[in-house]
């Protein structure tokens, strides 16, 4: 079949010897229509043709932008500038007037491309140049958008497939280890970005804000579990997987129903009819989120001012849904006294159907039927009831071994969570009673990703995906890049730090 259009096109430049880029652009476009006219194309299949196209057309896409930078100059401002470091008084300045050109790669998703640029330095300095300032270049020689479509495969899927679809998509490969340390920088605006939002963002929600906390494990990579200490700390467990703290926080409008009806939903019998009479409005503006480095306190205190920056007025009404794990449920009582703290109902049907199994083994109509009746009494607001009636059962029928400690067990957890399993009144107001929404961030937001077989994770690797997981599950991911690369070049390029120096004589 001949040469290919990709090794024509590469022979033809190399023959056009050493020209400017919007020549061989110009050049480029040439022989790709000519060969799209040849007999050659005419031979192939349309994919065929589309494959060539493509790889060619992204080395003219390249050559126009090699060119439109050519065009921006060098960023020379003169012989001189002056600088101002941070830790020098505030009118002082150091005259960097050296002046050298410096050529830096760039990996676009074009292709690479050669940005030649003064830079101006000093002895022991390192060099300034203008115009990376003026094409907000980042730090690494990765352009933005490149970073960005790799950051977004990447949350998505394993790194390998991430890199795979980045390389399909543009011809550029760029390494896994790069890969992961360019996920780990995407993520350090995170807290900020969230910081700044107040309010509904404009939209009307709904009149109750509800939020929900819960614990999911990561695996890790040995060197972060094996290291000797002398005593495990508090929560550490020896397993390979380090415990992460997840919450959602989000706002609905009210959802009234009775207990017979949550009853039905849960073990349906066809009694009742199978709409409710009232539709769940779902959550709004759900956000999930989850940290493996920060304390619970901290996690804790950010879940509340997430909360309070969607109630500035105060006029919601605020629902914590957790599990029974008392340490959690102490930090929360204390860090947001404002909310009315609602023991997760599916949490409490475990403690029932360990119960009920127990006592009548597992998959039997009597083990369903126990678990049944007492979740509609719980739902009632018959918490001592219940707790009275599995003591007596352990009593009178003179359980012993894992029976008892099945039913006492669960009789302790609801007497000790009284307080927090009003159901009746949650009901009644609309009020959630499961933590559905966290539950689905623990599996959406870690498992699908964290979990797959075989991977393990650093504590800064597992630390930055679970935030831009995160932020891509809250669909803020495109209003998150716009934010993090105007931050990073506020680091990158701090205003006045330098200006054109006057009346300086070139040596």
């Amino acid at each position: 079949m001949g040469e290919t259009a990709v090794a024509v096109s590469r022979r033809d430049t190399h023959n056009y010897g050493h020209h400017s880029a919007d020549v061989l652009a110009r050049y480029e476009f040439d022989g790709l229509e000519k060969w799209l006219c040849s007999s050659q194309a005419h031979a192939l299949s349309l994919g065929d043709i589309e494959v060539q196209e493509q790889r060619r057309g992204r080395e003219l896409l390249r050559l126009l932008l090699q060119a439109h930078v050519e065009s921006r100059g060098d960023g020379s401002v003169g012989e001189a500038i002056r600088v101002h470091h941070p830790d020098t008084p505030p009118r002082e300045y150091a005259l960097y007037a050296q002046k050298r050109v410096h050529l830096r790669r760039i990996i676009t998703v074009f292709g690479e491309i050669c940005v030649s640029r003064i830079g101006y330095g000093r002895e022991g300095k390192k060099s300034i140049h203008p115009l990376d300032e003026l094409l907000q270049l980042p730090a690494r020689k990765y352009s933005y958008e490149i970073q960005r479509l790799v950051v977004k495969r990447a949350v998505q899927g394993p790194f390998e497939e991430a890199v795979d679809a980045v390389f399909e998509a543009t011809g550029v490969r760029i390494p896994k280890r790069s890969t992961e340390k360019i996920v780990i920088e995407a993520s350090a605006d995170f807290y900020s970005f969230y910081a700044r939002r107040r309010g509904s963002g404009g939209n009307r929600t709904g009149s109750i804000l509800v939020g929900s906390i819960d614990c999911k494990g990561i695996p890790m990579v040995k060197s972060e579990l094996t290291q000797k200490k002398v005593r495990r700390g508090k929560g550490q467990k020896a397993q390979k997987k380090k415990m992460a703290t997840v919450a959602a926080v989000f706002t609905q409008e009210p959802y009234i129903r009775t207990p017979e009806e949550v009853v039905e939903s849960l073990f349906p019998t066809g009694e009742m009819p199978s709409k409710s009479r009232h539709k769940s409005p779902g959550p709004q503006r759900k956000r999930v989120w989850a940290s493996l480095q920060a304390s619970k306190d901290w996690f804790i205190t950010d879940v509340k001012k997430e909360m309070d920056r969607r109630d500035l007025r105060g006029k919601k009404f605020h629902v914590v849904v957790t599990d029974g794990e008392r340490a959690l449920q102490r930090r929360v009582c204390l860090m947001i006294d404002d909310a009315v703290l609602v023991l997760d109902l599916l949490h409490v049907l475990e403690r029932l159907w360990a119960a009920g199994h127990a006592l009548y083994g597992e998959g039997t109509k009597e083990a369903v039927e126990f678990v049944r009746l007492r979740t509609l009494r719980l739902l009632r607001g018959e918490v001592s009831q219940v707790v009275k009636g599995l003591r007596q059962i352990a009593t009178k029928r003179r359980l012993k071994g894992k029976t008892a400690e099945a039913l006492l067990g669960a009789a302790s957890y609801y007497y000790r969570n009284k307080s927090r399993m009003r159901y009746d009144e949650y009901l009644a107001k609309g009020l959630p009673i499961a933590s559905g929404s966290v539950e689905g961030a623990c599996k959406n937001l870690i498992k699908d990703r964290m979990e797959r077989s075989g991977m393990r994770w650093s504590s800064d690797g597992a630390e930055a995906m679970v935030k831009m997981r995160a932020i891509y599950l809250s669909r803020d991911f495109d209003e998150y890049w716009v934010w993090h690369t105007t931050k990073d070049q506020e680091r990158l390029y701090p205003k006045a730090r330098w200006e054109p120096a006057v009346n300086v004589v070139p040596k």
